[in-house]
């Protein structure tokens, strides 16, 4: 299930999303997770659903692997859902069983708050998929320019943000490296009880950790060797370009925003 994840992930492709300016996506991903919480009828759901889907057709990435995607983080989704199902007591009851009470307000937030999940999961994800790790290094520090006026070490910090995304992937596959030899060696991670389960995964983080902090060393090495000493007098070889899609794609982001307010119940 490791191997599935997509968050971090860069898929090369012609699409209108690949092409936009990195600065753009940043910004929609930002404001899209903001707007995603004014939501809260069937209504508002909907279009924000469709929205999503259109965000995807855009960025010509495919359904079926998104989807894949999501399966590392079902079982959060489903947690989330039942936890509202269980605790939340608004409505008619839909079902009782004993102490086991289903009102209508815990079925209705639970799907809610599951597709809001769902919801920002997918958009998240699409910003890396379609973006290169420079590129949303470039993007980030050009929208913290201002922050320099603050000595506040800009470059810096995207380019650490930059360097997290990227390695979420390997650390996920690295992790999935550990879990395959522990198991060729006998150690059970899908059965028994989840104490034993949970002591089965203590050893797993210690050769991760190693070898987490072996890349970071590695990497740091890299840099220092090819004289890399901050953001201060380096220049760029790839500049951003703010074009027409990208001025349309926040117009219409305002337009959403204004009639998920108008929408609301």
């Amino acid at each position: 299930m490791l191997d599935k994840m997509i968050f971090g992930r860069y898929v090369p492709a012609n699409s209108v999303m690949h092409r936009m300016d990195p600065r753009a996506k940043l910004l929609l991903v930002f404001f899209f997770v903001c707007i995603v919480f004014l939501a809260n009828n069937l209504v508002t759901y909907s279009l924000l659903g469709l929205v999503t889907l259109g965000i995807i057709l855009l960025s010509k990435i495919k359904i079926r692997f998104l989807i894949s995607g999501l399966k590392p983080v079902l079982l959060l989704i489903i947690f989330t859902f039942l936890v509202h199902i269980l605790f939340t007591k608004e409505g008619e009851v839909l079902y009782q069983l004993g102490w086991l009470e289903i009102y209508e307000g815990g079925l209705r937030q639970g799907i809610f708050i599951s597709l809001r999940f769902t919801f920002l999961i997918l958009v998240t994800s699409l910003l890396t998929l379609t973006t290169t790790p420079i590129s949303i290094t470039d993007g980030m520090e050009e929208l913290l320019n201002p922050l320099k006026k603050w000595k506040v070490p800009v470059h810096e910090l995207a380019l650490m943000m930059s360097i997290a995304l990227r390695f979420i992937p390997t650390l996920m596959e690295e992790t999935d490296k550990i879990m395959k030899a522990q198991i060729a060696r006998g150690v059970d991670f899908s059965s028994g009880p989840i104490k034993n389960r949970i002591k089965a995964i203590v050893p797993l983080l210690v050769p991760l950790f190693v070898s987490a902090f072996k890349r970071a060393e590695e990497l740091a090495t890299a840099m220092e060797a090819r004289g890399y000493q901050g953001g201060e007098g380096r220049t760029k070889y790839r500049q951003l370009h703010w074009g027409m899609i990208d001025s349309l794609c926040m117009i219409g982001l305002v337009i959403l925003t204004g009639v998920l307010v108008l929408l609301r119940s």
